[in-house]
């Protein structure tokens, strides 16, 4: 099937006498999870990670993926002619630098992309980066998919909902308003929204065009005295229309976005670079562009009272759910017939009998044993693995709830362990909980904490190639930026009422994985002090059994018994006897 389709594109790439085409992971939004009809580079390379490349020559093709996907990207391209890419290892070459050995003896020194689904910042970055490759050029009108997949998808038509003020915690007129004064602060006139998540909050709207995602297809332009939302107009109930015509937001369809931006009115007009696609940013017309980063995400990171208290309301259902789950899931395990898809399934259900649940918010990692170490593992009917009462099952899950978004992973020993099972476990637990310790300074970057959760492994000479840390949304996208804790540089600051994760892990290939993962909100260690701290907002307990404690200091058993005792005074009120009884068990102090 993959060669069929690579055979129709090398007909258009000659007949459009193209050297290559280049296949990205988003679409007109810059949106890391994607509806169907943009999952292009999917269709045509078989690999269904989130994050991934793939490029295509005449005679060549080749995907490049990050470490959460190696292993599985090597399973899912075998048997394909598709050259596997990892990025951010020594040797791999950049796809630029591919293409200009594979195009250097070529007849055509073009590169095809879809200027659609690549930012203008990337458009520009990658341009550079051909140019210096023998004078490659590149192509942005060429949507070859329009030619080539038959079947292709169409544009999601679910309806769009009001999200509730009480739940929101702001008004959108007040959002406009707070968003006007940024603009206003580097001399903007107005500025094109393109990210699917700014504008729902935005909004105070929610859809369900994206998988997992509670967004729906759209550009917003604002103005200094309008607002107007571009949307197939089918999407919009008699309800959302009313709420829109009292926010005075005009709505024009879909596709007129590129024609308003060549109209535009006023004097300047803000494009964030790396949001805009490289199709709409060119049709810009106005006396200036300012190219500087959107002041939204900035905003919507920081969490207003209304909604930490939705994510508190989410995670507490999360964990009555997840509770449950844990509860059933060694003695079915035991009883036998379990598998990784049967216990996620499980797992889905308890979660959707919670009040304001409104389904998963990624699609559930449940890896066993060495499933476990494949970072991004999604099973299915072919590799699905039976459980069995031993070794460690990795789950990392979350859902959305119309007040709030969860995350979390659990390592779970379904039995005996090896010693090295138990290092491994305890040394990750010990990052996991040297970071929630930590206080820090109000403004310091992720980047300046990511060591604190990795220093316990580096001891051992263990690494993660992941991040540790990203936001998480308020009913929205479970990755949010623009703030991370990772290795790479990532300037934004920390602030109070910001979300994200703590989440090392180790991965050690065919043997074993182990993660663990809470939601955190950062608020301030006194108040009006200049030294912020983290609130664990998860609550599910942490598998005490695989754990060495020798290898503990007194610090992180005292906060991992506060925790238990948290978990145990929060969710058990909410359960039956047996739940409770296992619960009490399962939170006992070290």
């Amino acid at each position: 099937m993959i060669a069929e389709r690579l055979e129709l594109l090398r007909e258009e790439l000659r007949r459009e006498h193209l050297g290559a085409y280049i296949f990205n992971s988003s679409d007109p939004h810059n949106s890391e999870y994607t509806a169907d009809r943009w999952k292009g580079r999917e269709w045509i390379s078989g690999f269904d990670g989130s994050a991934g490349t793939a490029v295509v020559t005449l005679n060549s093709a080749a995907l490049w993926t990050d470490s959460r996907y190696f292993i599985a990207a090597e399973q899912q391209l075998k048997g394909t002619e598709y050259q596997l890419m990892k990025l951010k290892i020594d040797g791999t070459p950049t796809i630029a630098e591919w293409l200009g050995k594979q195009l250097a003896n070529t007849d055509s020194k073009e590169v095809g992309v879809d200027g659609n689904t690549h930012t203008a910042a990337d458009i520009s970055e990658l341009k550079d980066e051909l140019r210096q490759q023998g004078g490659l050029t590149l192509r942005t009108n060429f949507d070859v998919l329009q030619r080539i997949w038959k079947d292709r998808p169409s544009m999601p038509l679910d309806p769009i909902v009001l999200q509730p003020i009480k739940l929101a915690g702001e008004t959108t007129e007040d959002k406009l308003t707070r968003i006007r004064k940024a603009l206003r602060e580097v001399h903007a006139d107005g500025m094109l929204m393109s990210q699917l998540d700014d504008i729902a909050w935005t909004l105070n709207l929610r859809g369900s065009d994206v998988h997992c995602c509670p967004v729906f297809i759209s550009h917003l332009l604002i103005g200094s005295n309008q607002v107007t939302l571009f949307v197939d107009e089918r999407k919009l109930t008699a309800e959302v229309k009313r709420y829109l015509d009292e926010q005075h937001i005009t709505f024009k369809p879909y596709e007129q976005a590129g024609e308003a931006l060549q109209k535009w009115g006023e004097w300047n007009i803000l494009i964030d670079p790396n949001e805009v696609n490289e199709s709409l940013a060119r049709q810009v017309k106005a006396n200036e562009v300012i190219r500087k980063p959107s002041p939204v995400p900035a905003m919507k990171a920081v969490k207003n009272e209304a909604e930490q208290q939705g994510m508190r309301s989410a995670m507490l259902k999360d964990g009555i759910a997840l509770v449950k789950w844990l509860c059933w899931l060694k003695p079915a395990v035991a009883a036998g017939g379990q598998t990784e898809i049967s216990v996620s399934d499980k797992l889905e259900q308890l979660r959707s009998e919670q009040p304001l649940y409104s389904g998963l918010s990624f699609d559930t990692i449940a890896g066993y044993e060495e499933h476990g170490a494949i970072v991004h593992y999604e099973a299915t009917p072919e590799t699905d693995k039976p459980l069995e009462p031993r070794g460690l099952l990795l789950v990392d899950s979350g859902a959305q709830y119309q007040d709030g978004t969860t995350d979390i992973t659990r390592t779970i020993a379904l039995g005996p362990l090896t010693d090295d099972q138990r290092k491994v476990y305890t040394l990750v637990l010990k990052g996991h909980i040297d970071l929630q310790l930590l206080h820090f300074p109000d403004g310091a970057s992720g980047t300046q904490l990511d060591a604190i959760a990795r220093q316990p492994l580096w001891k051992a000479g263990l690494n993660y190639l992941h991040g540790t840390g990203h936001g998480v949304g308020a009913y929205l996208n479970v990755h949010e930026g623009p703030h991370q804790i990772r290795m790479e540089w990532k300037p934004t600051p920390l602030r109070k009422g910001m979300t994200v994760t703590d989440e090392p892990g180790i991965y050690l290939e065919g043997r074993f994985g182990v993660r663990t993962e809470n939601v955190l909100l950062i608020r301030e260690v006194n108040e009006g002090g200049r030294f912020l701290c983290f609130e664990t907002l998860t609550l599910c307990p942490i598998d005490t059994t695989p754990i060495l404690p020798e290898l503990l200091t007194q610090e992180e058993k005292d906060w991992l018994n506060a925790y238990h005792t948290e978990v145990y005074e929060k969710i058990a009120p909410h359960l039956n006897s047996e739940e409770r009884l296992w619960l009490k068990e399962a939170t006992c102090p070290l």
